[in-house]
C-alpha cells in the first residue's frame, strides 16, 4: 500500500509474440525474461499483489514459479496481434476491482529497477495526479527530423524561428520507454488510457530503458547485464 491505498501490479505476457518466439519466457542471463520484472515487483515497498495476465499455460507456470499470481487466464480474444495493449489491463481491473492503483510492468523492460517502480508510483501519489509513466531522453531529437515533400524538399517536423544546429542548444525531448505505467484504477477505467493531458513523466536513464523487441535487443541486454555483473564482482 501507499498512503493506505492498495496497489496491483499487472505484467502482461501473451503467448503469441512474433518478433522473438516465446519471448516472455526466453532465458536472459539464467532467468526467463518475465522473471526479471516479477523479481523487481516483489521487492517493491508498495505493491500488494503481482499478477501475470496471460493466455498461455506455459507462461503461467513459469510466472507462478517466480512468485507471481495467475488468478485468471486471459481470454483468447484479448491475446491477438491486433489487441490494444490497454485491453488486458482493463480486463484485469474488472476481474480484480478492489485495487486503487495499478502499476503496469511490461516484461520486455528487464533493466527497470524496483526504485523506478516505487519512484514512479510515489510521484503519481505525491503530485496528486491520475497517472504517471516512465520516459527517457530520446536518442534522436525531433528538432533534426524532416518530412519530404513531393519534390523532396525538407520540411521540419518542428518549426523554429532559427534552425538549431548544435546538440547542446536543442531542448531535452523525452520518449516513452514502456517500463512503468501507473494510474488510479477508477480513472483508468473511465479514460481507457494511461496517457491523457495531465499525465506526468518519470524520467529514467537510457541504460535502464531498453525495451526488448528483437533478438538483437536480447543480445544487447545480455551484454549490459554481463558487464554489470562483472563490474560488481570487481568491486
Amino acid at each position: 500500500m501507499i498512503e493506505n491505498r492498495t496497489v496491483l501490479a499487472i505484467i502482461p505476457a501473451r503467448g503469441g509474440s512474433k518478433g522473438v518466439p516465446r519471448k516472455n519466457i526466453r532465458e536472459l542471463c539464467g532467468k526467463p525474461l518475465i522473471a526479471w520484472s516479477i523479481e523487481e515487483a516483489k521487492k517493491s515497498k508498495y505493491i500488494d499483489q503481482i499478477i501475470v495476465s496471460t493466455d498461455d499455460e506455459e507462461i503461467a507456470a513459469v510466472a507462478r514459479q517466480w512468485g507471481a499470481d495467475i488468478p485468471f487466464m486471459r481470454p483468447v480474444e484479448l491475446a491477438q496481434d491486433h489487441t490494444p495493449g490497454i485491453d488486458p489491463v482493463l480486463h484485469a481491473l474488472k476481474m480484480l476491482p478492489q485495487y486503487e492503483y495499478i502499476v503496469l510492468l511490461q516484461p520486455t523492460s528487464p533493466l527497470r529497477s524496483t526504485d523506478d517502480i516505487d519512484a514512479c508510483l510515489e510521484q503519481c501519489v505525491e503530485q496528486k495526479v491520475d497517472s504517471c509513466v516512465s520516459v527517457t531522453l530520446t536518442d534522436k531529437s525531433p528538432y533534426w527530423m524532416y518530412n519530404l515533400s513531393e519534390n523532396s524538399s525538407l520540411i521540419p517536423v518542428i518549426n523554429t524561428e532559427k534552425p538549431i544546429l548544435r546538440r547542446q542548444d536543442a531542448p531535452d525531448v523525452f520518449v516513452l520507454n514502456g517500463a512503468v505505467y501507473v494510474a488510479r484504477s477508477t480513472w483508468l477505467q473511465q479514460t481507457g488510457s494511461f496517457l491523457q493531458d495531465k499525465t506526468i513523466g518519470y524520467p529514467m536513464p537510457k541504460d535502464r530503458s531498453i525495451d526488448i523487441d528483437t533478438a538483437l535487443d536480447f543480445l544487447l541486454v545480455e551484454i549490459l547485464l554481463h558487464e554489470k555483473n562483472k563490474s560488481g564482482q570487481e568491486k
